[in-house]
């Protein structure tokens, strides 16, 4: 098995810059959010492993209710307090398994890039449906292992996939942990989203080594991934943003 990832340790100083997102981006990941969540508002949102906050405060304008960013890691919460305080946002210590909140006190639960750093699985989906209101929904975006994006940067750090069959679970394992609470697939999208605006800041952003993978692979290959990279860049041209096509998971009771 691999290691867990300590956040605290270095991904919160690079984060929020590795993981940043323009305005439109967000907007676009709203809109898809609100169309899976209950019609009624305003609602409650637990952003569930917040990090940096970076969708916390749009959640908070788009739903119009109270969003509890729970968040493990202390640092990460820090970052959130300083560059994405919101009035509506509350960051909280917590974690998938002890949610800081009283039962049915949330409407929408949001896990972005979260479920893979999930331990226990079943008893994290037992704590969210604690939490989640009768005709709540919870949203898991994230990378499955049966369903790999194929994304730009595996040309240059092959290794990267092997880590990620690992790491990612299937959409059939998150499924089964869920069902067991009475929670179950109502929708499963694809949603193209724009990483970078070009190669260059692809690969800008890369060198941050804000995706935890990059935590599970030697010094050398990273120094390897990142010539070929440069060699890469070097004989062809910016052509454009880069894009990648995401999945969102959709439960309901």
């Amino acid at each position: 098995m691999l290691r867990r990832i300590n956040y605290d340790d270095r991904q919160h100083l690079v984060y929020a810059r590795g993981r940043a997102l323009p305005p439109d981006v967000v907007a676009a990941w709203m809109a898809e959010f609100a169309r899976h969540a209950p019609s009624r508002r305003p609602l409650t949102v637990l952003d569930l492993g917040s990090g940096t906050g970076r969708f916390s405060p749009a959640l908070a304008d788009t739903f119009g209710g109270p969003v509890y960013g729970v968040e493990p890691s202390v640092r990460m919460r820090q970052v959130a307090a300083n560059i994405s305080a919101h009035p509506s946002v509350s960051y909280l210590e917590g974690a998938a398994d002890e949610i800081p909140l009283p039962g049915n006190a949330c409407d929408l639960t949001l896990l972005y890039l979260v479920i893979h750093h999930i331990q226990d699985l079943p008893a994290a989906a037992a704590e969210i449906a604690r939490v989640l209101a009768p005709d709540g929904r919870v949203l898991i975006r994230n990378a499955f292992a049966d369903r790999s994006p194929n994304p730009l940067w595996h040309r240059w750090f092959p290794r990267a996939r092997t880590i990620e069959e690992e790491v990612f679970p299937t959409v059939a394992e998150v499924a089964a942990a869920f069902a067991t609470v009475n929670l179950r697939p109502v929708a499963l999208t694809s949603v193209r989203h724009r990483l970078a605006a070009g190669r260059a800041d692809y690969a800008a952003r890369l060198r941050l080594r804000a995706s935890s993978i990059f935590d599970h692979m030697t010094e050398r290959e990273i120094t390897e991934g990142f010539a070929a990279l440069d060699a890469d860049l070097a004989t062809r041209p910016d052509a454009g943003p880069v894009e990648e096509d995401c999945d969102l998971l959709v439960l309901a009771g």
